[in-house]
This record gives C-alpha cells, structure tokens and sequence, in this order.
C-alpha cells in the first residue's frame, strides 16, 4: 500500500515530523514501512520563460533557447521536439542535482548550453503514470507559472514523500487513509481531522432498483445523479492520486478512487444512459463473453459474482466494471454503487483472471461494515464541489449489513499480567480514546471499550492488550530471566522404539525422507493402509494438495517416482509420519520402498537382489529388536486387493492377532502409473505395534549338549506355504525341537504340477543330556505324522 507525507499531513499536524520520523512511528504502528522516497527529486530548479527558440545550426534536432530565469537570461541547449518561444518552462541550473547526475555548463556542438530544460521523468516522476506526450518532451507549464520560482517542485504539486507500507493480514482497516491516519494519531497523541462530508441537498425520489440474488452480495446501495459535468479534474487531487500510482482520468471517475483511497469502501460509478432500465441486479451462474474497463474480453463463469442489468452483465463484482457502462466524456448523469461481496469469491475470481484491482485487494481482505453509506455521501458531496452534480436522488438500499457493534471489557490488571507491563488505569484509557474505542469507566480496575467498525480484527480483550503495548512501546515490557527448572531428559512416548527403527533403517542402508501431509484424491484412493475418511482442506493451495493423507506409502512412491525420473534406480527409502481421518483420530505410520537391485560393490561386481523376503528378514529383525518374538509375528496371504501390491508376491503382517500392515512386491498397473522399476514396499501401523506389550528378555545358558540334524524333503501342494510348514514342525516337535529353516524350494523335473518340493532342516537337542536315537525317533515320526495329516506332506525319495 502506498501512502504520502501530505495526504496524512490534511488530518495531522505533522510539522515537528519528519519524513524520517514518520517512517519509524509507523513502523512502531506495526505498519512496516518498506521504503520512502521523494516523488520527485531535483535541487537548484527554477521556472523558466523561453524567450526565443531557433534551431541549432550544427545539429538537425537541437534548439538554442534563450530562457528567461528571473534572474538573468541564459543560453540553453534543447533537444526535445515540444520546445518553442514564449513556454513556461523547468530549468535545472548548473549546479543542479538529479537522479541522472549533476548539471554543470557545457558545450553543445560549438555553442554554449548554461542549464536544461527538464521533463518530469527527468525529475524522477513514475513514467507509468505520465501521458505519452509527456514522456516524449519537456513539461510545459500554465501561464500562470511565475518566472524565477525556485520552489518547482511545490508548485507541480510534487514536493511529497511516498511511503511504501505492507500491511499485515489483520489490519485490512489500514487500506483506508482515514483509519490510517487515526492509528497514526494515537501512536502520535496528536488529534485527527477527517473531512465533514455532509451537504445540502434535497434529493428527489427514485425509481431505480437494486437487487441481489445471491448471499455473497448480502448488502447493495445505489444513488442516481442525473445531471453533473466530465472535466479535467483540479490538480489536488490529480497530485494526490498520481502520488499513490492511481492515473488520473477524469474528474468523476477520479472522485470515486479517491473516495476508495480514503473511506477503503470500493465504489463504481456507471454512466446512466447506458442502463435505461434503471435496474441493478446482482446475480451468477451467467456464461458469456464479457468485456472490461480493461478493453480485454473475459469468460463469465457460473460461479462469478457479477453486476447486470436486463441480465447483461456490466460488471465483475468487486474487481472490475464493464467496457458498456463506463464514465466517458458524453456522460451526463451516474449511477453510483457500493456494496458488500463475499471475499472468497472475489479473490478467487480476480485470482483466475489476474485482475488485481485496487477495488479486488480490499473486497479479498474486508472492508469495513459500514463504509458503503459513508463512502457514497463522501462521493456525492464531492461530485457536487467538483462536478456540478444535480438533481441527486434517494439512495436505494437492499439488504442490510449484519452489523453488531463489539463491546469489549478490558481488566487493566490482567493486561498488564498477560503483557509483563505496569501501566496505570490511565495509559491504558487513554490508549483507547485515542483509538476511538469511545472508553467508559466500569470500576477502579475495568474498562468498557465500544470497538468501531472499521476495527474488524478487534474481538477480545487479548486484542485490546496488543493495541495498548502497539501504542505505548513494546520497550515497556519488563526484561525478565525465564524460569528454567532442571528436569531430567527423557524420550517422547514411543520415542526410543522409533529411534531403533530408524537406527536400524539406516544400518541396513535406508534413507529416510519427508514428503508432503496433503495430497491429491489419486493419492488417498492408493492408500494400502488407511485410517479412514481423509480431512478435506477447503481452502487447498490446488488439488493435488486438497486432503490430509489417510496413508503413507503412495507419497513415497512419489519420491521414488522422482528418483527414477532422475536416473537414480538403486534406492532403499523409509518414512515414518502421522496420517489422520475426518474422524479426528491419529496414527504414527512406518512405509518402505527398495529397489530389486543393489550395488555393493561395482568394482568388484558385487551386487545384492531385494526381494520379498528381504524386507521380511528387515521386518522381522526390527520387530525382535523391539522385544517382539518371532513366534508372535505372522505373514498371512494378502487378504484384500491393494491397488499398490501384488496379489500374488504380498503378504498381511501380524502381530499376534492384530493386523499391523502390509508387505510386499509392487504392483504391475501401479509400476506404470508411477515409472519405476520393480520395487518391495511396506507400510506398517506403528502405533498398533507399540500397543502390544513386548515380551520379556529370557537369558539362557549356552547348549553344553549337541544338536541332532535331520533334513527333509517335503512335497506339497503350491498352495501350502512356509508358514504352515513351520508351525505344523513347531506344535509336533515339542520341548526338543531347537531350530527350523526352511533352505529350498524346487518346481520341475520330477515334481507333479501344482505341487513344490520344500527343503527343511530340522534340529533337535536337550540341556540336560546328549540326545540318542531313542529320545529323537517318536519325536521325529510324530513330526512327519502331522505333516502328513494337516498338510499331506510326502518325503521325496
């Protein structure tokens, strides 16, 4: 936002400020000046009268000029294409200092030059806001301009600083310079004088409508003036609106940003003869072609807030009015329009098609309630000084403003508890007067404060708290050591179980990585392991970023994705994160992905294949340093489709009787949809397994008895897995049965089809005696019994 020196200088007496001063108490106002400079700049200027023009013999476009200075007359050499005799002229002397350099007396193809004659840009003046004409000469001045006037600048109406302030988001109020100025007073202790914006005038009735159709256009008003003058508007206000980067058109159309620049109330004034019907109706759900103030044409979409007339459209609402309904030179009487529109809808809108009007920026952060009724009498009062405006009509008023006034009680004791201060009842009343918050007198220790309208970030006594140190200096706050207590340093909840997982993660060369909390629907409908219905995100940066992810494992597939996109095909990546439900509930997660293939050595041609059983092996190993034993750990077939895993190479993963996730191959269709290789992930419910109570550390003795080994060679139908072998082996083998490990498994040659042969080392011993073959052989039988009966299991010959 911008903002000048002169402009506050009408409300405020700024004569002991400086324009350095003014910088920092604003910034002390919590409006962070960015930067300030002159809006123009230029010493030792003075009006110039040119007395005669003659061509330049050495030079096809250069002048000599004689200039009159008051002073004395001097020989100046022009080059611009506008300069002629008798014009009232800037002259920068030698001496003079400009952006560009100084001016110092020179000699110009053999004729001597003792000064310039300026154009504004030369004098630093924004080119955006200068014509063509002037851009491409000198500024030439009235006649009335005194020669010899050394206070050019003034003059022009250009001796202003402009200060460059960014607001934060809770003070929108600010884009209005009357509130500004009053913040600006209470920091200062200095009375503010805003403009008396009453007239007289008797207005006549009306027979214009107003309308809205829709809820996002809850309060409309709109004034008929049927008669009022288009000219140049006087230089006060071209100044003042140039100053702030806003070109000046026309006196009418300048009166309304003018009026927004002041009141932070948007209006828009429509030329009445271009909507004969009277009629102003708010509505959406229109689709057509729509051409703008801009000239440039723009698809109204169904969800557009627009302003129409006879079902036209004339106007997008808080942004921009339309190209048919504009103030032009032919215009003898407007309609002017204020309102109120929803803030999402004319952010997106301007958002969409890049529009970032002045009117956009504040409909998109608030305005104040009841700043349309006073920006259309400030309007109005200003098109009868400036305008000649005449036969005024009743203001027509639709809907109403959903304004209630807040009353805050303020405790003098406990602001000065929650702001380590100890300012007296007094400051903190006068804070309040000085802010407008009309204070009243509860008791000794309280304050009634009425917040004004345009103080819509004002709700609670906290608020208060903050406008009262914002005023009186946040030096004031007491330098206090903080209270350390020494406490003992332990973990979080689960925190060393997850610093084992992630320990041994990294010992088997895994890399964690950090992926995005908010994700596409595409992502939420991969998920292998969700926590139910996702959070929706209502106002999402975009749609791949709309929902808080239910799963873990589809983001880190993205990460693998752009891995493999970067030539990178040998990976092994973890992530251990939070997923939530619409539901309010909360899960910690553990997802895994490795490439088939790892390099251990290439110089040696070392290389190591993952497979399914890889990550088994991590899993297992990470779950028994956890202190959960094997025989409590279970991999079930896959019991439902995954989109993500393999229906055939994937497996369930149980702890005890609970499901903690699954595990597996990738899944052919989702190879594709992501690019990459083949790959072995997982994701595990971590909180389910920190749930169960991990088993007790036993230490047992070395065996001091030898082992007694048997290998078998099992023929078994496809479908019977290792599992089951191993836990037939384990219930039949009873208190001698030391070891089990499955090291083969053959399909082909001498082998029926459907069925595998299953090599099995089988290890029996005792601590308490040597074994023989009397103590092993009704074990052993009763061992093959049972994998006969449960599995009709067959010994290979």
């Amino acid at each position: 936002m911008k903002i000048t020196y002169n402009w506050l200088k009408q409300y405020i007496d700024l004569s002991d400020i400086s324009k350095q001063e003014l910088a920092d108490v604003l910034t002390k106002a919590g409006h962070e000046v960015e930067s300030f400079e002159d809006q123009a700049y230029g010493t030792n200027l003075v009006i110039g009268h040119v007395l005669s023009c003659q061509k330049h013999p050495n030079a096809d476009n250069l002048h000599i000029c004689q200039v009159d200075v008051g002073t004395d007359t001097r020989q100046i050499i022009c080059g611009a294409p506008n300069v002629a005799e008798g014009q009232k002229v800037i002259v920068a002397l030698p001496g003079c200092k400009l952006v560009s350099g100084e001016i110092k007396p020179s000699i110009v193809r053999g004729e001597i030059s003792n000064g310039m004659i300026c154009s504004l840009s030369e004098l630093n003046v924004d080119k955006k806001l200068l014509t063509e004409q002037q851009l491409a000469g000198i500024e030439v001045l009235a006649d009335d301009a005194e020669v010899g006037n050394s206070n050019v600048l003034k003059y022009l109406g250009l001796d202003d600083t402009i200060y460059e302030i960014s607001l934060t988001p809770n003070r929108a109020d600010c884009l209005s310079i009357w509130a500004l100025a009053k913040d600006i007073g209470a920091v200062l202790n200095k009375e503010v004088n805003l403009p008396n914006y009453s007239y007289k005038v008797k207005k006549s009735k009306t027979d214009l409508i107003i309308h809205s159709e829709t809820e996002k256009a809850p309060y409309f008003i709109g004034t008929i003036i049927n008669n009022l003058t288009i000219k140049e508007s006087p230089k006060w206000l071209k100044n003042a609106l140039i100053a702030v980067g806003i070109k000046a058109i026309n006196n009418v159309v300048d009166i309304s940003n003018y009026v927004m620049l002041e009141t932070g109330q948007p209006l828009h004034f429509y030329d009445l003869a271009k909507i004969p019907a009277k009629e102003i109706t708010v509505k959406m759900g229109l689709d057509e072609i729509y051409t703008a103030l801009d000239g440039q044409q723009y698809h109204v979409l169904e969800d557009d807030l627009m302003i129409t007339t006879e079902n036209r459209a004339i106007g997008y609402a808080g942004i921009m009015g339309g190209e048919d309904s504009k103030i032009d030179e032919s215009t003898k009487g407007i309609i002017i329009e204020a309102a109120h529109f929803n803030m999402v809808n004319v952010r997106n809108t301007s958002r969409r098609l890049g529009l970032f009007t002045e009117a956009a920026t504040r409909f998109s952060k608030g305005i104040d309630p009841l700043a349309a009724q006073i920006a259309t009498e400030r309007s109005i009062q200003l098109l009868i000084e400036l305008a000649e405006a005449e036969n005024i009509e009743e203001t027509v008023i639709f809907g109403d403003t959903g304004y209630k006034p807040t009353i805050i009680e303020a405790s003098v004791t406990k602001i000065n508890s929650l702001l380590g201060t100890h300012f007296e009842y007094i400051d903190m009343f006068n804070v309040f007067k000085a802010l407008d918050f009309k204070p009243e007198k509860k008791d000794e220790d309280k304050i009634i404060t009425y917040i004004p309208s345009y103080r819509t970030d004002i709700e609670l006594w906290q608020d208060l708290s903050e406008e009262v140190i914002r005023i009186l200096g946040y030096e004031n706050i007491v330098s206090t050591l903080p209270k350390m207590p020494t406490t003992q340093a332990k973990y979080a909840e689960n925190g060393k179980s997850r610093r084992i997982i992630n320990a041994m993660l990294n010992g088997y060369g895994f890399n964690e990585v950090v992926t995005y909390s908010l994700v596409s629907q595409a992502n939420i409908d991969a998920g292998i392991l969700s926590i139910g219905t996702p959070v929706r995100i209502s106002n999402a940066m975009g749609e791949d970023r709309r929902f808080y992810r239910t799963s873990l494992l589809p983001s880190l597939l993205d990460c693998v994705s752009y891995n493999i996109a970067r030539d990178n095909y040998e990976y092994a990546l973890f992530e251990t994160a939070n997923v939530y439900s619409d539901e309010g509930k909360e899960r910690l997660h553990l997802s895994l992905a490795i490439s088939e293939k790892t390099t251990y050595s290439k110089w040696q041609n070392v290389y190591g294949n993952n497979d399914f059983y890889s990550v088994k092996g991590i899993i297992l190993n990470i779950l028994e340093k956890l202190g959960y034993e094997k025989k409590r750990i279970f991999f079930k077939p896959l019991s439902n489709g995954k989109k993500l895993l393999h229906p055939n190479k994937a497996a369930d993963i149980y702890l005890g009787k609970n499901l903690i996730g699954y595990m597996g191959h990738i899944h052919p269709l989702a190879k594709n949809n992501y690019a990459i290789n083949e790959s072995v992930i997982a994701e595990i419910n971590l909180d389910a397994v920190f749930a169960e109570k991990p088993s007790k550390i036993k230490f047992e003795k070395i065996a001091r008895y030898p082992a007694v080994n048997y290998d078998l060679a099992l023929v078994v139908e496809e479908k019977v897995t290792a599992e089951q072998i191993i836990s037939t082996i384990k219930k039949a083998g009873g208190s001698l049965l030391d070891l089990i490990e499955i090291f083969d498994v053959y399909r082909g040659k001498g082998i029926e089809k459907g069925y595998k042969s299953v090599a099995v080392s089988i290890s029996y011993r005792s601590s308490d005696k040597t074994l023989s073959e009397n103590d092993i052989i009704p074990i052993h039988k009763q061992v093959l019994e049972q994998l006969s009966d449960k599995l009709d299991a067959v010994l290979r010959d």
